[in-house]
């Protein structure tokens, strides 16, 4: 159903011909050729928020991490054909609490007084296709559509027991897997986070009156009511290098990207992350 929703929406915003030149959002220029943007960001985000199944949200008190992303463009001059845009995303980041009441995650339960930890382990590759609805020398402004493909898994683990003999067993949630005679447990629950998600894409530049500087703003946000999900980004783009080999230029910056899953695969969350980033861009 989802791909299905996908491809209609894929249809209705490209079925017209922008009367532009393609171009990426960081280079408001004209082109006459096919080019190459290759980039990444290590920024430091603080994540906030909550994880865990339908009524049974917690907050893990998330740690703040450092995640890096990467992208690649393909643009050129066709005006009916859209650009290519892929980039790729890490949201890493963990968390730990003491239980003032049962937590059941995964299949497991965690009992009240429990110390438990959290890992949040969310990837994603975005893929885009867009047009540039307006370019000039001044100010460009993007707009298409991103397929998300999300990959990862929510796990929370409870304090390791250590099994003397099997009458330790009955005290152990699922004791199926109890050692014998001897050894340790740890109560784990894991959630998948596997989906495709179709987003709008939106991006814009505008050029400053100082020379090779410019400020820039991108976003992603989803289209169906399944899932809460967007992040968007805004910073200053600085000219490093212009040589014949290519153009090299730095960014600066702040991201921000919320995750509110309802119900994939019974996860539920409603987290934040956020934080500054510097990036650098390479256009061959």
């Amino acid at each position: 159903m989802k791909k299905m929703v996908l491809a209609v929406t894929i249809s209705t915003v490209f079925t017209f011909t922008p009367q532009a030149y393609a171009n990426f959002s960081y280079t408001p220029k004209k082109n006459t050729k096919v080019g190459l943007y290759i980039g990444g960001q290590i920024w430091q985000s603080k994540a906030n928020g909550t994880v865990g199944e339908e009524n049974t949200l917690s907050n893990f008190n998330l740690k703040k991490e450092q995640q890096n992303n990467y992208f690649v463009a393909i643009i050129h001059p066709i005006s009916f054909l859209p650009n290519i845009r892929i980039s790729g995303n890490t949201l890493d980041t963990t968390g730990k609490k003491n239980l003032i009441q049962e937590f059941i995650f995964g299949g497991e339960t965690f009992s009240t007084g429990d110390d438990i930890n959290t890992s949040f382990n969310v990837s994603y590759v975005d893929y885009s296709l867009y047009y540039q609805l307006l370019d000039n020398r001044k100010f460009s402004f993007d707009l298409g559509l991103t397929a998300r493909d999300l990959n990862g898994a929510v796990t929370v683990t409870g304090a390791t027991v250590v099994v003397d003999n099997e009458d330790d067993c009955p005290d152990i949630p699922q004791s199926n897997i109890c050692p014998s005679p001897a050894g340790t447990y740890t109560p784990t629950g894991k959630i998948k986070a596997d989906d495709i998600v179709p987003m709008l894409y939106i991006a814009s530049d505008l050029s400053l009156p100082l020379k090779g500087v410019r400020v820039f703003a991108q976003g992603d946000f989803s289209l169906i009511n399944d899932h809460t999900l967007s992040d968007y980004q805004v910073g200053v783009n600085y000219d490093l290098a212009n040589t014949r080999m290519g153009n090299f230029n730095l960014t600066l910056g702040y991201k921000v990207v919320k995750m509110e899953f309802e119900d994939l695969n019974n996860l539920y969350t409603n987290i934040e992350f956020k934080g500054t980033f510097v990036g650098f861009v390479a256009h061959f």
